[in-house]
């Protein structure tokens, strides 16, 4: 994926988190791994996006679509408002529940493009802690989330200055097998679970979704 045209949608998804509706609010958004790192071209462009949950339901609207559209939990688990606005985009999971992340997928993604989201309710940081310690416990290396990540919007608010940095390559960072030893990992550890993710990076094709939970 061109550099410039990977940063080109980056700008296009804060705008959308700025302006749109959207399935559930959205708290942060950040970037990370190759398009944070300044390679050109990139083989994906990893986003992180954390979520916050709905503080009000909508019965009506769940059983509203539930009954048109066979999906359970509008209104619950995504915004009912976006529903009615985007009913062609309205995602569910395996047992029949409207998806959060899912349904941000559709909204802020072209189908086409090798972009992977992840969603989750915890701040980037957080999550990098937890997925790592979660992967340790269960030797799933491939379940780790790179650290080398740039925050792009926080709390209301786009970062004035983090998306040109980016189109200018300026931000530096270790080798992923070097900042997984600073979150506590030993060197045979981190080459290991580098070599795990690689292999899992290159099996992912066109747009991919994670939705995670903390």
């Amino acid at each position: 994926m061109d550099r410039d045209a990977a940063l080109d949608r980056v700008a296009r998804i804060v705008d959308a988190v700025e302006a749109d509706t959207l399935p559930v609010p959205v708290r942060e958004v950040w970037v990370y791994g190759d398009v944070a790192l300044g390679l050109d071209p990139i083989d994906r462009l990893d986003v992180y996006v954390t979520k916050d949950i709905l503080l009000r339901g909508d019965p009506d609207a769940a059983e509203e679509f539930e009954r048109s559209h066979g999906v359970k939990g509008v209104g619950k688990s995504i915004r009912a408002e976006w529903a009615r606005e985007h009913p062609d985009r309205i995602r569910a999971n395996t047992n029949g529940y409207a998806a959060p992340e899912k349904c941000l997928a559709a909204h802020l993604l072209p189908d086409d493009e090798p972009i992977h989201l992840e969603v989750c309710n915890a701040s980037f940081e957080d999550n990098v802690t937890q997925r790592l310690k979660g992967a340790l416990a269960r030797d799933a290396y491939e379940q780790i989330l790179d650290p080398r990540g740039v925050c792009l919007y926080a709390e209301g608010q786009r970062s004035p200055t983090a998306l040109e940095k980016l189109r200018n390559s300026e931000f530096a960072f270790p080798t992923l097998s070097a900042a997984l030893e600073m979150l506590g990992m030993d060197e045979s550890e981190a080459t290991t679970a580098v070599e795990a993710l690689k292999s899992h990076r290159a099996e992912q094709t066109g747009m991919t979704v994670r939705g995670d939970v903390v």
